[in-house]
């Protein structure tokens, strides 16, 4: 289904680095790192469906995107330390809003959190569009995604979207995660 924010079939992604694949311990990398990834937070993940589902009503955002972006954040919340915050107390919530740059809205696991999560994203993509307005509205979101890690002024390009995010491949990671959840139902 076509949106505002384009279509995650039509992403494309190269999925975990080396670097994130290490995450549980193994050897994970590429597409299949991803999906073994979000695999391991599945049924933490699967808390969350009705909220995720709610807010992407709201939104227009894909709620596999935003499973893919709690998956990449918070491991489905698995990550957090005790107060629920994660990059040494600057990030809170399933979907780590920055405290330097957002006040947070609602409990870590909340539909307000998660809302006010999508909101920001939806910002970066609407700032990604104004500086790559060649880019089709996919390109975009997939821009919007690597903004949500690093900043919209931070995305040089498309084909080196992720050089300055985290890992080297948030983007695609968080869209390899999303199509593994779109397949379950998110």
């Amino acid at each position: 289904m076509a949106s505002r924010y384009g279509v995650l079939e039509q992403i494309p992604s190269t999925g975990a680095s080396a670097t994130t694949g290490r995450q549980d311990g193994k050897n994970y990398s590429g597409v299949i790192g991803s999906e073994k990834l979000a695999e391991t937070d599945l049924e933490r993940m699967n808390q969350y469906r009705q909220k995720i589902k709610s807010v992407s009503s709201k939104t227009g955002v894909d709620g596999a995107v935003i499973a893919g972006i709690i998956s990449r954040e918070s491991r489905a919340g698995n990550a957090l330390d005790q107060r629920r915050e994660g990059d040494h107390g600057n990030a809170f919530g399933l979907m780590q809003i920055d405290k330097r740059w957002h006040t947070p809205h609602g409990a870590w696991d909340s539909e307000e959190h998660i809302l006010q999560s999508t909101e920001i994203l939806c910002s970066m993509q609407s700032d990604i569009k104004q500086r790559f307005s060649k880019w089709t509205t996919s390109q975009q979101m997939k821009g919007a995604i690597a903004a949500y890690n690093i900043g919209p002024g931070n995305v040089p390009s498309f084909d080196n979207i992720d050089d300055r995010t985290t890992g080297g491949d948030y983007s695609n990671d968080v869209v390899a995660r999303a199509k593994f959840y779109k397949k379950h139902g998110y």
